[in-house]
């Protein structure tokens, strides 16, 4: 949830919630601390809140890793709720206040519930931090508010000791939140949110809690490692490693990409394959963020839609789209044969302008070929700009044109669904394609077990997509958000002192 686009609510409702349960830290003489996470079995109360949240180049060798044998590092265990999201136990104050919290590499800030919030009924479900019992807080008062895709949250800044595993790092700013409308944040068990991304994306320009590790030398490399366990049967969770990482949970060498964009971390990586046939749609180059704190794989409508249709996800057909197909689907294919840049086959065809990078809606009236007259909406261009990408992606394969056209068409019954899951069949897990994302010139597969969410067993068992749909515009997308279902089966290590991102097979 830590992308704070406003648009993440519709696409992120297939997310799961977490539940609260008591953490443990273990802080090692090494001077690591590890946070580790367990795993509960979903059951019908916890059923309405697992719908309605969601969220380089070259190798690391050895010499990169600061190991858990060295000093100056912590691990933090976390807990674990249906591989779906991950959080560990903080305290805040003195005496220790506890609190559960995500560790979020998507947004920047701490917040947990105030003791001053009395408007919100999810402050009731919640622990909530007494400023007036703690003999080290220090009175601040600036407003805050904070947007995430799945809600917002407001209050004010006030600072106080933050105990993260072993580490105490003094005088935090953070956020005592006094409002947390909606039923996001009643549903979660978790209380609050503590942010791992950069500054720039800090609300109130406040200083992140991994910023005072670094500054105040509480760890001695400038580097973080997630460790997600995937297993549904082991309670142990997974940890974070805050300054350096945990040989045991990956194999072989990280590969690691430069961070091209601060705020988030994001970087750029390949194309995407499904079934070992690239879509196209990256291959000059897309741009990602690895985000723990977004459960599921977001990505553009264009693409999602053809790996829903891949692994057989039913969501919502789009009369748009098929009208689209069928009044001008031939005259793109000729547009296309003929060598007319993909972008501008929906503008040559006059369904959409052309802003130099890609085609717009022009919201103007037009005259079809019908002899019909009508106003070409933004969902009419949209479609187009689709199905051209995959109509482009069928021709790079050497596909007859009346199969081009059939699996546009076949498309149009896949592209996401903003308002309800993708369901699949759970009996055809098995057979599913493998998914491929290119990341610093290498690839990493998805497997259908990767991807695919199973709540239940048997005939009552219910089987979802774990990717869905967000359409982020130019110039921050689009975008590619790489939630926890990537960084399960690959373990992820955040290096601030070299700014970039390293992923490697977890075990």
């Amino acid at each position: 949830m830590g992308t704070r686009f406003q648009s993440l609510l519709a696409f992120l409702l297939s997310c799961l919630i977490l539940i609260s349960a008591a953490s443990s830290s273990e802080q090692k003489g090494d001077g690591t601390l590890r946070i580790g996470l367990k795993k509960r079995k979903l059951d019908r109360a916890n059923r309405l809140a697992s719908q309605l949240f969601l969220k380089n180049r070259g190798s690391w060798s050895p010499k990169d890793y600061f190991c858990l044998n060295d000093a100056n590092s912590d691990i933090v265990p976390l807990k674990n709720y249906l591989d779906a999201q991950y959080y560990g136990e903080i305290t805040i104050g003195t005496p220790p206040q506890k609190f559960t919290a995500i560790f979020d590499t998507g947004s920047s800030n701490l917040w947990v519930p105030s003791s001053n919030c009395y408007f919100s009924i999810a402050c009731y479900f919640h622990s909530k931090y007494k400023a007036r019992d703690s003999s080290t807080y220090k009175r601040n008062g600036k407003p805050a508010s904070i947007r995430y895709g799945t809600g917002a949250i407001s209050g004010y800044f006030s600072n106080d000791d933050v105990k993260v595993g072993g580490l105490v790092i003094k005088d935090q700013e953070f956020i005592e939140a006094t409002s947390e409308p909606g039923i996001t944040f009643l549903l979660a068990k978790f209380d609050g949110i503590l942010g791992l991304g950069f500054k720039e994306i800090a609300v109130g320009n406040s200083t992140p809690v991994w910023y005072n590790m670094v500054e105040k030398g509480l760890v001695k490399e400038p580097i973080f490692s997630f460790w997600l366990n995937r297993n549904p049967e082991d309670p142990e969770g997974g940890q974070i490693v805050f300054g350096g990482v945990d040989p045991k949970h990956f194999k072989g060498e990280h590969t690691y990409v430069p961070v091209t964009r601060k705020g988030y971390w994001q970087f750029d990586m390949g194309d995407l394959n499904i079934a070992d046939k690239p879509t196209g749609y990256c291959a000059k180059g897309c741009s990602a963020i690895a985000d723990s704190g977004t459960s599921l794989l977001t990505g553009p409508s264009t693409v999602i839609t053809m790996i829903n249709h891949a692994i057989g996800a039913v969501g919502i057909a789009s009369q748009e789209c098929k009208t689209v197909i069928g009044q001008y689907g031939q005259t793109m294919l000729d547009s296309l044969v003929s060598q007319v840049d993909p972008r501008k086959v929906c503008s040559h065809i006059g369904l959409c302008g052309f802003d130099g990078t890609h085609s717009v809606s022009m919201g103007i009236k037009s005259v079809v070929e019908d002899g019909v007259s009508g106003l070409l909406n933004e969902a009419m261009c949209c479609a187009c700009e689709m199905a051209s990408v995959w109509m482009q992606s069928e021709l790079s394969q050497n596909q007859t044109q009346e199969r081009i056209l059939a699996y546009a068409a076949e498309l149009c019954d896949h592209i996401p669904n903003p308002n309800q899951q993708s369901a699949v069949d759970c009996e055809r897990v098995s057979s599913m394609p493998i998914v491929t994302f290119t990341i610093g010139g290498k690839p990493f597969d998805l497997s259908p077990q990767d991807y695919i969410f199973k709540i239940g067993d048997g005939v009552q068992a219910q089987c979802t997509s774990g990717f869905t749909a967000m359409d982020i515009p130019p110039p921050r997308g689009p975008l590619w958000i790489l939630g926890d279902i990537f960084m399960g089966p690959y373990h992820t290590v955040f290096d601030y002192g070299k700014t970039r991102v390293g992923f490697a097979k977890a075990t």
